[in-house]
């Protein structure tokens, strides 16, 4: 080989190498530094908007997938959300003020049990509006609503999660560029990731014609809110829910589908592949 063939190859080598720079989606996909949350969580607070409280709300699914698991103590949750909401319209210092928020629960046959005074949740799981982390103008208030938002709670000795929401349907590009950004959001703070976009993409690629999504395409079916609970699951308490029992009225092929993608796609996430 010429000195002159191998400078070419060399050269072409590295135009190729600068172009992916300039392709979205072209670079890999950003690796997660927490994989764990540490302590098993006992009291979570859900903040965000619709994507959460669609179908009966993500947290009760959440709450009755862990039963069927025999996750024992029992998880309290609590949803706060707000429509077509930004991450930064909640005022998550009132949110999780001592004795406010959470202050009782009703068990049993609608009986109030009052919870112990001071801290009423352990960790909160916060997601930003469905394009807010990737839209130009409103990319940097996610990054800096996280950073004060993470700093609020922490003082507080509550763990912060992020909730990587999911790509719109006739926008599917939208997984990688959400991905990049709640992962990069979750290492600039130290925060776990919950991937459940990923979990989506995941899904779809292995049964194309399962609805994860209603009429909308923007907003998740039963299916859908089904998959984004089982990957809360497995990312917060690093089990596989594979095996649950509660379904949420899917049939059980559907449910079983959807388990095994949330565990897959958690696994591969936290293992960077």
């Amino acid at each position: 080989m010429t000195v002159w063939t191998l400078a070419r190859r060399i050269l072409a080598a590295l135009s190729l190498v600068a172009f992916a720079g300039t392709v979205p989606g072209a670079l890999a996909q950003a690796v997660p530094k927490r994989t764990e949350i540490g302590a098993r969580p006992e009291s979570i607070m859900w903040v965000g908007n619709s994507f959460f409280y669609y179908n009966n709300s993500m947290h009760g699914h959440f709450g009755q997938l862990a039963n069927s698991l025999n996750e024992k103590p029992a998880l309290r949750s609590t949803s706060v959300t707000i429509s077509g909401s930004g991450l930064d319209w909640h005022d998550m210092e009132s949110l999780v003020r001592p004795n406010g928020l959470g202050r009782y629960s009703f068990v049993g046959d609608n009986e109030i049990r009052f919870n112990p005074p001071g801290r009423m949740y352990d960790t909160v799981i916060m997601m930003d509006c469905s394009q807010c982390p990737v839209h130009p103008q409103l990319q940097q208030a996610f990054h800096d609503t996280v950073r004060k938002d993470a700093e609020i709670l922490r003082k507080q000795g509550i763990r912060p999660v992020l909730f990587m929401s999911w790509a719109y349907k006739d926008k599917p590009e939208m997984t990688q560029q959400l991905a990049e950004q709640y992962t990069k959001a979750g290492n600039d703070n130290d925060l776990l990731v919950i991937p459940a976009g990923l979990a989506f993409a995941k899904a779809i690629a292995r049964k194309p014609d399962l609805e994860l999504y209603v009429a909308d395409k923007r907003h998740p079916s039963l299916a859908g809110t089904y998959l984004a609970t089982a990957t809360v699951y497995a990312s917060l308490l690093k089990k596989s829910p594979v095996g649950a029992k509660y379904t949420a009225g899917l049939s059980p092929e559907v449910a079983a589908l959807l388990q095994q993608a949330a565990w897959d796609a958690v696994q591969e996430y936290f293992s960077g592949k």
